[in-house]
């Protein structure tokens, strides 16, 4: 404001017609050019758009081949040795003391005279006649016909059917569930504020001044002056919330069933048919001719004699004596051990064997794909709005309501300006500037 003062104090003292009379006025008319240029520069900012890079992080997904081990219980069998204890009894002995009577025979003799009768043969001959039959043989030849039974043995075939078990392997599919994370994309509303910054131009009105001003038949007069006002830029952010979905992923347990071949062995019957080759014998009966010899044997009757010894037996009385032996018995006792025998019983132990089933857990390899995210560094271009500071000479306005002013000097910058040549326009058509 003191430049402007100083201005307008240099203004009424150069000017021979300054001090011609005093009067009011209702315009800028009446007031000096150089009482409304400003006598200085000033930097103001200008707005520019550059386009500038950030780094986004975005977050990609790939497949990733993995085994892994699930666990599956199959069924085994092993042999358990189990002691067992059975009560076997055994046969022991014991020497045990007996009192027994022994007879004792004791033997005598005695004589006694006693008789016997013998008998005494004696062989004598005798003339006997008897009658023999003498055989006497016929011999002749007969047919005799007799049915024999024949043995036919013959070969035949019969067929066998057995059933027997064999193992077939079958192909099954079982459904195993196991659980995954599956990566679940899901949406949160986020406020976000995609406001921009506007550049608002404002004016800014003068200050009201007093100034002396001549008025032709009234001379010198103060006036009250408003001087020239100037425009102002300002970034003024403008909000704008909008809102957005974002996504965003998480994992979520999954059970997934899997069919799973299992290869199961069964028996399967089947009929087998086999030709067995056996024997049947049977009887045949056949008719046989056979000629038989006879020889027939008659008695014929004949008269012999012969000289028969015979034998004739009288007794005769002989005296003997015999010793006659005499037993006497009498019982001795007699101290003897036998060994009696006891059972005794005692636990013998024994081992058997007993099949057991349990579970055995096997880790069994499968090949998944699990998606891994990654993070993707990326180069995103925006645009930015950034203030330049300028620098604007305060006598570069030489358009003030369109009166074109004639050039002069600037004193801040020293740069050629234009001097208005009329008067200047009222605050209300005059322009602002940057």
């Amino acid at each position: 404001m003191r430049p402007k003062l100083l201005a307008i104090v240099a203004v009424l003292a150069t000017s021979g017609t300054a001090l011609g009379g005093l009067g009011q006025v209702n315009s800028y008319s009446c007031c000096p050019p150089q009482a409304c240029q400003q006598s200085c520069c000033y930097t103001t900012c200008r707005v520019q758009t550059q386009t500038s890079y950030r780094t986004v992080m975005q977050t990609v997904y790939e497949p990733i081949q993995e085994t892994r081990y699930r666990s599956v219980n199959r069924l085994t069998y092993e042999d358990v040795p189990q002691t067992s204890y059975r009560t076997v009894c055994e046969t022991a002995y014991r020497d045990e003391a007996y009192t027994v009577s022994r007879p004792v025979q004791e033997t005598s003799f005695q004589e006694q005279q006693y008789q016997t009768v013998q008998p005494t043969w004696e062989t004598k001959t005798q003339t006997q006649n008897y009658t023999v039959m003498r055989q006497v043989a016929d011999d002749s030849v007969r047919e005799q016909r007799y049915t024999v039974m024949q043995r036919v043995v013959e070969t035949k075939e019969r067929e066998c059917r057995r059933t027997i078990l064999e193992p077939k392997t079958e192909t099954v599919n079982q459904t195993r569930c196991y659980t995954v994370m599956r990566p679940v994309t899901a949406y949160r509303t986020v406020s976000r504020d995609c406001g921009r910054w506007q550049c608002q131009r404002r004016y800014v009105p003068g200050p009201v001044v007093p100034r002396l001003v001549w008025q032709p038949g009234l001379g010198p007069r103060f006036c009250s002056t408003r001087l020239r006002g100037f425009t102002q830029t300002r970034r003024v952010w403008c909000p704008n919330v909008v809102q957005q979905q974002i996504p965003y992923t998480r994992f979520q347990p999954q059970v997934v069933q899997q069919n799973c071949p299992v290869q199961v062995t069964r028996m399967v019957p089947r009929v087998v048919v086999s030709k067995v080759p056996y024997q049947v014998c049977r009887m045949v009966p056949r008719e046989v001719v056979q000629r038989i010899p006879i020889r027939t044997v008659r008695l014929v009757p004949e008269t012999r004699s012969r000289e028969v010894a015979y034998r004739v037996c009288k007794m005769v009385t002989q005296q003997h004596t015999r010793r006659i032996p005499i037993t006497t018995t009498r019982m001795v006792s007699e101290q003897r051990t036998r060994r009696v025998p006891y059972m005794v019983s005692k636990q013998v132990p024994y081992t058997t064997t007993t099949r057991v089933a349990r579970q055995v857990c096997e880790q069994v390899p499968y090949t998944c794909t699990r998606m891994v995210a990654k993070q993707v560094a990326r180069q995103v271009p925006y645009c930015t709005r950034v203030l330049v500071p300028q620098t604007v000479c305060g006598a570069q306005q030489s358009n003030f309501g369109g009166v074109l002013m004639p050039q002069s000097n600037c004193q801040g910058c020293g740069m050629e300006v234009a001097v208005p040549t009329e008067s200047v326009p009222s605050p209300s058509t005059t322009p602002g500037y940057e």
